[in-house]
């Protein structure tokens, strides 16, 4: 149901932030939030909600997804904000002919989903339709402990529970609609149009004191190609995109709202994405391909807080004063191969200008960001890689002006935060011997002024800090037969403060997982039917940033098994059980970066992942 989870099995490299059913985020080689840049088809969207309940990843579906590519590292100038990886989401396109996919899922706490696309046209015109709808009950943890209990277990007085009648709420409704038309107008030149649509109902968050009342989103994507315009031009391309999410969160479920919710307060957030991008691609004499664009989007994000009966003093206060964040660039790449040598260079030059509509201070800010990837093939099979880089990405309007209407209104934001600087080096190689491929790489990163929050602080709680971050993965997977292998993934990162913050002694670095790895038997036991047994786990948490709210967790280990058959040319069938053996354990840490349930001790709720969850999946195809 959710990609973000779908990412954090399927690689090492990526953790899970446990939000909900739905709705989780990710951790990518120790970097969450805008420290990694999440493209959709080229375009950019971003969550309105200042607690990540809504990350970009939660705004498309896996049934609507191609492929998912993961670049790790400063090593994309074409976009903005590529600080320390990226993931870009490549979703399906129309067809020729007439093609169409009906498909139903069950699982476990009356998860259900429908879903159904069609697609078809022309070599000239073609075009898709695709609508889905799902729905489950609170999961439960593998002590049987859904959502309502797992905050009664662990404060039976707190204000976050939820009232009696709102015990058994569904854990979430979705549903999607996503339309494509390509246009061939001639041989030569393309033109895209896309439009999806999310609109979620009632997603709960029970680590969190509200949950989403709706989640609503719209993207809009425009592209135009048109190639081979001549020696200057191989490829020249337009791009604009708009992305929208409206958030409203409320409390209206919870204790804390009173009888009947008579007290119930809402904090409302509204966000929009637009940007667009010209890129042209050329030959030149020597064999370089060349790349130089324009990138520019604006994001404006604004919020406010309602509320009724107790609650009404804070109606209509401000959080996020409609803030515009401008950006321009100009980016230029190029890529030779130099006999058994490749080389690529980027560069890119930012102005951003940062601009709340209320009283707080505007931010201007400008970057250099560069590197040089090399690839050198040794012999068949054998590859060397590695890249220098740098990159940056600027505050967010949260980090800079986010204010809470407690005491009149306390700044959590800091509006003198500079931009992050990201410095990196990456090494690796590459073998591919037969039945044995396997991907070791090591990376270092001198991260300056990364931005951190100060638990200790009463306001002005995100701070600049230098810190470094280290780490190293290997991916690969080994053949027995044709028809059974292995594949694996290995992943560890180490993250220091150069420092202490303000009024803290602990110098480890927020959020960076500690060593995880996945291992995965395979077989295909026909042309399309495979069996798979897969482990995921991951080692206990013995660094972590106690002065900003994370504890110590276990380590995990778990067991999933699939079957996926091909019933008949048409049919497909997969039937799965992931975590057999019913084990309760917590992947994500409780930075208090987020705002999370606490306890009369202030110690943050921990949440806990799911149970044994069994799931049959049906598709026919034509």
């Amino acid at each position: 149901a959710d990609l973000a989870e779908a990412l954090a099995k399927k690689s090492a490299s990526v953790s899970l932030v446990r939000r909900s059913g739905i709705a989780n985020d990710i951790i990518l080689r120790g970097q969450k939030k805008d420290n990694i840049n999440i493209l959709i088809d080229g375009g950019k969207i971003y969550g309105a909600c200042p607690n990540r309940m809504d990350p970009p990843t939660s705004h498309i579906l896996t049934n609507n997804i191609e492929s998912v590519e993961i670049t790790e590292g400063p090593y994309d100038v074409e976009n903005f904000g590529t600080l320390s990886g990226a993931v870009k989401i490549t979703t399906k396109e129309p067809e020729e002919g007439m093609h169409g996919e009906v498909s139903l899922n069950v699982g476990s706490w009356n998860y259900l989903k429908g879903a159904a696309t069609l697609t078809g046209g022309t070599d000239r015109v073609r075009a898709m339709a695709s609508i889905s709808r799902e729905s489950s009950d609170q999961y439960e943890d593998g002590d049987g402990n859904d959502f309502a209990e797992q905050i009664e277990n662990y404060d039976p007085t707190s204000k976050g529970r939820y009232q009696d009648k709102y015990r058994d709420l569904e854990a979430y409704e979705k549903s999607t609609f996503m339309g494509k038309l390509f246009v061939d107008i001639t041989e030569n030149q393309e033109l895209k149009l896309s439009y999806t649509a999310n609109r979620s109902d009632d997603v709960l968050y029970p680590s969190s004191p509200m949950d989403a009342i709706y989640d609503d989103s719209d993207i809009f994507d425009v592209q135009y190609v048109i190639s081979d315009l001549g020696i200057w031009s191989r490829e020249l391309s337009f791009q604009y995109y708009n992305s929208q999410v409206d958030h409203p969160m409320s409390n209206r479920y919870r204790l804390s709202s009173g009888p009947g919710s008579v007290n119930e307060k809402t904090h409302h957030l509204e966000t929009e994405m637009q940007g667009a991008k010209v890129k042209n691609s050329w030959d030149l004499s020597d064999g370089t391909v060349m790349t130089v664009g324009l990138d520019f989007s604006r994001r404006n994000w604004d919020g406010a807080f309602e509320g009724k009966g107790m609650a009404a003093k804070i109606d209509g206060f401000v959080s996020i004063d409609d803030v515009d964040t401008d950006n321009a660039a100009i980016f230029v790449e190029a890529e030779k191969n130099i006999e058994s040598f490749n080389l690529k260079l980027g560069a890119r030059y930012d102005d951003t200008t940062i601009e709340p509509a209320g009283t707080q201070p505007s931010n201007d800010y400008s970057a250099l960001s560069a590197f040089a990837f090399g690839t050198y093939g040794l012999q068949d099979g054998l590859k060397l890689f590695g890249g220098v880089g740098r990159s940056a990405r600027v505050p967010d309007a949260r980090e800079l002006y986010l204010r809470f209407p407690t005491a009149g209104g306390v700044l959590i934001g800091n509006p003198d935060l500079d931009q992050v600087i990201n410095t990196e080096i990456d090494l690796g190689m590459e073998l591919n011997a037969g039945s044995l491929y396997i991907k070791p790489k090591v990376f270092y990163s001198w991260l300056g002024d990364f931005i951190v929050y100060n638990d200790s602080k009463m306001m002005r709680r995100f701070d600049n800090v230098d810190a470094t971050l280290y780490g190293f993965s290997v991916d690969g997977s080994w053949n027995f037969t044709d028809q059974i292998y292995l594949d694996f993934g290995l992943a560890w990162q180490r993250g220091e403060k150069d420092k202490a913050q303000p009024g803290q002694t602990d110098r480890d670095l927020p959020e960076i997982p500690p060593l995880k790895g996945t291992l995965a038997l395979n077989w295909e036991y026909l042309d399309d039917s495979l069996a798979r047994a897969e482990v995921v786990a991951a080692d206990n948490w013995t660094r972590y940033d106690a002065d900003n709210g994370e504890q110590e967790l276990d380590s995990w280990a778990v067991l999933n098994l699939k079957v996926d058959h091909a019933l008949t040319k048409n049919i497909n069938l997969v039937l799965g059980v992931d975590n057999v053996f019913d084990e309760t354990y917590a992947v994500s840490n409780t930075y208090k970066d987020l705002t999370l349930l606490e306890g009369g001790g202030g110690d943050v709720i921990l949440m806990n992942e799911p149970g044994r969850y069994f799931y049959l999946n049906a598709a026919y195809r034509f």
